[in-house]
């Protein structure tokens, strides 16, 4: 029985920024980060950039966070492709609205047999053992369901019958399951999410996965994200906070 326990994040799109020709904006970044600095200074022509504080674009956005002003962020997005997480943890996510979502069909991809296993179980081998053997039963039952409906649907057109076979059989699976999801979302989105499930109090999944995704999403848009500091838990976890004071 596959195991999956790290999430792997690629980001696959952002925003790319056109600066008009007929405006004297310049900025020291690109893409998203420049896009979100040019929305700000367009409500009030300040691109001539009197105030030093905020006349690069870490300025200028490390400013938009600490007033709370973060709708220029709504102007950027950013695309991840999240793979090795479980449909536990995707539940969660998807309950975020601000957010797209395209996810792995479930009733569709049944081959691959991986489960992500939760940190907790991971690290005690007695525990491990035990949801390995759950995971594996799981499966076998599965697929006994398959072949069931399969033959009580004998009378139905082959493809038709193994669709639902499939859909019937599927609601077994647990949640552990692995998965994979894009999940596009605008800067402010992003934040929100990191923002929320990045405590301690958050499923050890998730915060895991929130956390990552701040790491990724600051290899492109690193101006954006700037303020979110990541620290070690007495017990080895991580945790991800803002330094600033921002928007709830």
């Amino acid at each position: 029985m596959g195991e999956q326990t790290t999430p792997q994040v690629d980001v696959i799109a952002t925003s790319s920024f056109i600066p008009p020709a007929d405006v004297p904006f310049e900025t020291d970044a690109g893409g998203g980060q420049a896009l979100a600095e040019f929305a700000g200074r367009a409500c009030y022509r300040s691109w001539d950039k009197p105030n030093r504080r905020t006349a690069t674009n870490a300025g200028y956005l490390r400013h938009v966070i600490e007033v709370g002003h973060l709708a220029v962020l709504e102007h950027a997005t950013a695309t991840l492709y999240i793979r090795g997480v479980s449909r536990s943890v995707t539940h969660e996510l998807v309950r975020h609205r601000h957010l797209s979502y395209s996810q792995l069909s479930q009733r569709h991809v049944i081959a691959d047999p991986s489960f992500v296993v939760p940190d907790p179980v991971a690290s005690d081998e007695d525990l491990a053992d035990l949801f390995s053997a759950a995971a594996g039963k799981t499966r076998q039952a599965y697929d006994e369901l398959m072949t069931g409906i399969e033959q009580r649907l004998s009378g139905t057109e082959g493809a038709a019958r193994s669709k639902r076979a499939r859909q019937a059989a599927q609601t077994l699976l647990p949640g552990a399951r692995g998965t994979e999801i894009v999940v596009t979302g605008n800067l402010r989105a992003w934040r929100q999410v990191i923002a929320a499930h990045g405590s301690d109090a958050s499923d050890d999944e998730l915060r895991e996965l929130v956390i990552t995704c701040l790491e990724r999403l600051r290899g492109s848009e690193p101006n954006a994200f700037a303020d979110f500091v990541v620290t070690d838990l007495p017990d080895g976890r991580r945790m991800a906070s803002s330094a600033l004071v921002t928007e709830a």
